[in-house]
C-alpha cells in the first residue's frame, strides 16, 4: 500500500510544526500540559508553600494535610476536557486552541499572584486545568485532521513526548528553585507557565486551520490551500483535487442527519458507540496503569526502599526515565501498530506491578523508618522495588503513554469527532482526578499493595484491547470509518485492507508524489 508521505521538506516541517507549535522554541501544547501536571508535586513539600497554604500543628510547625494536598493536586484535573467540544466547531480548531491557551494563562496568573489564600490558589488551579484540559482534547483532534496519515501516529506520539518532557522540565526547575528561602521557590516554576502560554498563543498564529473543518464550514478555497501546503504541491495538483473531493464527500455524508448531538456519539450508526467507548476505555485504563501513582508518591516508595535520595532527585529520575521511555514510541507506533503496543505494554507492566506489590509488601520497612534502621532484607527488597518501578514507568512511556492519544485522534468521523474526543479526554482527566484525590488515603491503609489494583487493571486492559481494539495503523480517517463498518473482529484486523476506492486514490497519490521534485 502506498504511503502518503509529504512530498517536500516544507511539508514535513509544517507537519512537525503542527505538533511542536514552534519547532525552534520547543514549546507545544503537550509540553504545557505536562509541565502544569508536574509542577505542583514539588511545591507541596517546599517550606514557604507549606507555610502559606498549610495548617499550623500543635507543635507550631506548618504542614499540608492529606486532604489539602488532595484538593490542591486534583483540582487541576477537575477542569476536564468537555468544554472544548463547545468551541472547536464554533471557533475552529485553531481558534479554539487560541482561546483555551488564553484561559490557561489567566489561571496561571491567578495562582502566581496569590499570597496566603488557599481559595485563590485552587481557583487558579481549576481555571488553568479548564484551559489545559480542553487543550489536551483539541490537540489530538487538530493533529489527527491535519497531519498526513503516514506520520500522523508519529506526530501524536510527539505530543506525548512533550507531555513527559514538560513534567521532566518542571522537576528540573524545582530541583534548582526549592533551595530559595522565600516565595520565589514556588512562584518561579509556577509562573514560568505564563511564558509557555504566551509562546503558544504566538505560535498558533502561524499554523493553518484544519482542512476538514474548513470544508465542513464551506471554506473550500482555504481548505485546498492548506492541503496543498501540507503535501508540498500546487493547489491545482491532482493529489489536492483527489483529497479535497474525498473529504468533501465524507463530510456531506456525515452531515446529512443534521447537527450532531452528544447522544449520537453512542449511536449504532457506523459503530460510533464502539468507537466512543473504546476511546474512553483506553483513557480510563491508561490512568490506572500505576504510572501517575509513581509520579505523585514515588518518593515514599523510594525512601522506604532505602534509596537515600531527596524527593526532588527522585522526581527528576522518574521524569528522565519517562522521557527516555517515550522516545522509542516514535518508531514503534508505526512499526508495531496500535494493538501490539498496547498488548505488550499491558502484559509487561502487569508483571512489574505484581512484583512491586508483593516484594514491597513483604520486605519494605514502614514509612518513616530511619535509613540507619533498615535491614539487609529491607534494602534487598527495596532494590527490587526500585528496579521494577522504574521499568514500569519506562514501558508505560513506550506503549500506554502515547498510544491511547493516537487512537483517540484517529478513530472518529468529522461529524462527532469533537464530542467523542472530548469524552475520551474527559475520561482521562476524571480518573486522573480520582487517582490523585484518593491515592493518599488508600496507601495509608494498604501501602504497596495498592499496586495490585493497578495489576488488576492492566490484566483487564490486555483482555479489553485484545477483544475490542482494532488496528488502525496506516489508515486514513475515512478508511477507519470503513474498518468499523466492515464489522471485522478486532483480533483479525491486523492487515485489513480498505476498498478499491482507497487503493486507486493512494496510487494516484503516489504518482503525484513521485512527480514532485523535493524542495
Amino acid at each position: 500500500m502506498a504511503k502518503d508521505v509529504p512530498t517536500s521538506r516544507r511539508a514535513v516541517l509544517l507537519a512537525i510544526f503542527i505538533a511542536f507549535d514552534s519547532i525552534s522554541q520547543h514549546s507545544i501544547i503537550g509540553f504545557l500540559f505536562g509541565y502544569d501536571m508536574g509542577v505542583i508535586s514539588g511545591c507541596l513539600i517546599m517550606p514557604d508553600f507549606i507555610r502559606r497554604f498549610g495548617q499550623e500543628g500543635t507543635d507550631g510547625q506548618y504542614y499540608l494535610s492529606s486532604s489539602r494536598q488532595s484538593i490542591i493536586v486534583s483540582l487541576l484535573s477537575a477542569g476536564g476536557a468537555i468544554a472544548q467540544a463547545f468551541t472547536s466547531d464554533r471557533l475552529g480548531r485553531r481558534g479554539s486552541i487560541l482561546f483555551w491557551s488564553a484561559v490557561f494563562t489567566i489561571g496561571v496568573a491567578i495562582q502566581t499572584g496569590t499570597t496566603y489564600s488557599l481559595a485563590q490558589l485552587v481557583i487558579g488551579r481549576y481555571i488553568a486545568g479548564l484551559g489545559v484540559g480542553s487543550l489536551s482534547a483539541i490537540v489530538p483532534l487538530y493533529n489527527g485532521e491535519t497531519a498526513p496519515k503516514a506520520i500522523r501516529g508519529t506526530i501524536l506520539v510527539i505530543y506525548q513526548v512533550q507531555i513527559i518532557s514538560g513534567i521532566f522540565l518542571s522537576y528540573l526547575f524545582e530541583l534548582g528553585s526549592h533551595t530559595i528561602n522565600n516565595s520565589a521557590s514556588w512562584r518561579l516554576p509556577i509562573g514560568l507557565q505564563m511564558v509557555w502560554g504566551i509562546i503558544l498563543l504566538s505560535g498558533m498564529f502561524f499554523l493553518p486551520e484544519s482542512p476538514r473543518h474548513l470544508l465542513g464550514t464551506g471554506r473550500g478555497d482555504e481548505a485546498r490551500k492548506v492541503v496543498a501546503e501540507l503535501n508540498g504541491v500546487p493547489e491545482d495538483d491532482l493529489l489536492v483535487i483527489e483529497i479535497v473531493e474525498e473529504l468533501d464527500f465524507a463530510i456531506r455524508a456525515e452531515n446529512e442527519g443534521g447537527k450532531a448531538t452528544w447522544l449520537e456519539c453512542f449511536s449504532t450508526r457506523n459503530a460510533l458507540w464502539r468507537r466512543t467507548i473504546n476511546g474512553m476505555m483506553l483513557q480510563f485504563i491508561q490512568q490506572l496503569n500505576g504510572q501517575n501513582f509513581y509520579y505523585y508518591y514515588g518518593d515514599t516508595f523510594f525512601q522506604s526502599a532505602g534509596a537515600g535520595l531527596s524527593p526532588y532527585i527522585i522526581q527528576t529520575v522518574l521524569g528522565a526515565v519517562s522521557v527516555v521511555g517515550t522516545l522509542p514510541a516514535l518508531y514503534f507506533i508505526e512499526t508495531w501498530g496500535r494493538r501490539k503496543s498496547l498488548l505488550l505494554g499491558a502484559s509487561t507492566q502487569a508483571i512489574c506491578a505484581l512484583i512491586v506489590a508483593v516484594v514491597g509488601h513483604a520486605t519494605l520497612a514502614p514509612t518513616g523508618t530511619p535509613t540507619s534502621a533498615l535491614t539487609a532484607r529491607n534494602r534487598a527488597g527495596g532494590d527490587v522495588v526500585i528496579t521494577f518501578a522504574v521499568f514500569q514507568v519506562f514501558i508505560f512511556g513506550t506503549t500506554w503513554g502515547p498510544t491511547p492519544w493516537v487512537y483517540l485522534g484517529e478513530s472518529f468521523p468529522l461529524r462527532v469527532r469533537p464530542k467523542s474526543i472530548a469524552l475520551g479526554s474527559a475520561t482521562n482527566w476524571f480518573w486522573n482526578f480520582m487517582l490523585s484525590f484518593f491515592s493518599p488515603r488508600i496507601v495509608d491503609q494498604i501501602g504497596p499493595m495498592i499496586m495490585l489494583v493497578f495489576f488488576g487493571m492492566l490484566v483487564f486492559g490486555y483482555i479489553y484491547v485484545y477483544f475490542a481494539i482494532p488496528e488502525t495503523k496506516g489508515l486514513t480517517l475515512e478508511e477507519v470509518d470503513e474498518l468499523y463498518r466492515s464489522g471485522i473482529a478486532p483480533w483479525r484486523s491486523v492487515g485489513w485492507k480498505p476498498s478499491e476506492k482507497h487503493y486507486r486514490h493512494e496510487e494516484k497519490e503516489k504518482r503525484a508524489s513521485d512527480s514532485v521534485e523535493e524542495v
